[in-house]
């Protein structure tokens, strides 16, 4: 038997960066992209290297732009951390595997480090294929905490629960982090919406522009542990923007989703460092009319757009700074 899964690329619409402060976000997964693992029974287990984790280079010049491109680590480490962690959960359940192994092989077709997710996109396929390869089944609300446990625990990567929740449920989600919700129950209240309600999306994103998240969230972490009242008020505002815009969507009314969005940006910029040309795409797609926000943690924005001639205007007026502009497939 082969086992085929995927993890879609994912857009943060609104409320991040406040999922790892206990706030609430809104995040639809992108289906132009994704992550795909293939499993299957073998005598011995074996990882196959994908091109990020070769170690061979033509020369110098070959080595700077592959570390650029793909950072010092590939997706090697991913699964091995996501299959210690299926394997740690198993035996704390009292789940016994059964006695086979496999040869498992990872692709990715997600842009790489620009707020896309796609090292939780190869987490989350790989526990896919590892639960329906070993036959066990982790319940939905929990199963995005187990994700998270991958790249946060073993790996020690900055990491909030957002696109691992919304690359389980797929679609468009509303996700309340609230304290005593995490704290009485273990997960969130996670609530799927109509991709329907969305008015027209676009997203942009320059690959050079890559940028690990942990690194672009800086002392965000220590800062609101400490009290920081700029950063406590702001993840509240963080937060109460994805409220807005699911009240909006629910009352049909997606044509005020676009200023929710731009707001959303405008506090992130007073709180995080953030590099000249992120701020050029955001200003220029504002320029055409367009709203604008990061998708992630930098190098990817999404916005809402009027019609045809604005998305044509967007396309010309980003490609003058190397951005690559589509229309999300949900």
């Amino acid at each position: 038997m082969i086992i085929r899964t995927r993890a879609y690329a994912r857009a943060g619409l609104a409320g991040n960066p406040s999922d790892g402060y206990f706030g609430k976000t809104i995040s639809v997964t992108l289906r132009n992209f994704y992550a795909e693992v293939t499993m299957y029974e073998t005598p011995d287990l074996e990882i196959i290297p994908n091109e990020r984790d070769h170690s061979y280079f033509e020369n110098l010049d070959h080595l700077v732009k592959d570390v650029q491109l793909h950072g010092y680590y590939g997706g090697i480490r991913l699964i091995k951390a996501a299959a210690k962690k299926f394997h740690e959960y198993c035996e704390q359940k009292g789940i016994v595997l059964a006695n086979k192994n496999f040869t498992v092989r990872y692709s990715s077709n997600i842009p790489v480090q620009v707020g896309m997710a796609g090292s939780s996109g190869i987490v989350t396929a790989t526990m896919r294929a590892l639960m329906t390869f070993y036959g066990v089944e982790i319940p939905k609300p929990m199963l995005p905490n187990l994700i998270l446990s991958v790249e946060t625990e073993e790996l020690g990567i900055s990491a909030g629960l957002q696109d691992r929740v919304v690359q389980v449920y797929d679609g468009m989600v509303f996700m309340d982090f609230d304290k005593k919700l995490m704290q009485t129950q273990g997960h969130g209240d996670y609530q799927c919406l109509d991709i329907n309600l969305l008015p027209h999306i676009y997203l942009a994103y320059i690959s050079d522009l890559s940028e690990i998240s942990g690194i672009a969230h800086g002392n965000l972490r220590g800062r609101f542990e400490a009290g920081d009242p700029q950063v406590v008020e702001a993840m509240k505002f963080f937060a109460n923007c994805a409220e807005e815009a699911k009240e909006v969507m629910l009352n049909h009314q997606p044509e005020k989703l676009g200023a929710i969005m731009n707001a959303n940006f405008d506090k992130r910029r007073e709180i995080f460092p953030i590099s000249r040309k992120n701020l050029e795409m955001i200003d220029l797609a504002r320029s055409c009319g367009a709203s604008a926000k990061f998708s992630g943690s930098g190098g990817a924005i999404v916005g809402t757009y009027e019609d045809e001639a604005m998305f044509k205007r967007l396309k010309e007026t980003l490609s003058e700074v190397g951005a690559v502009v589509i229309k999300p497939e949900f």
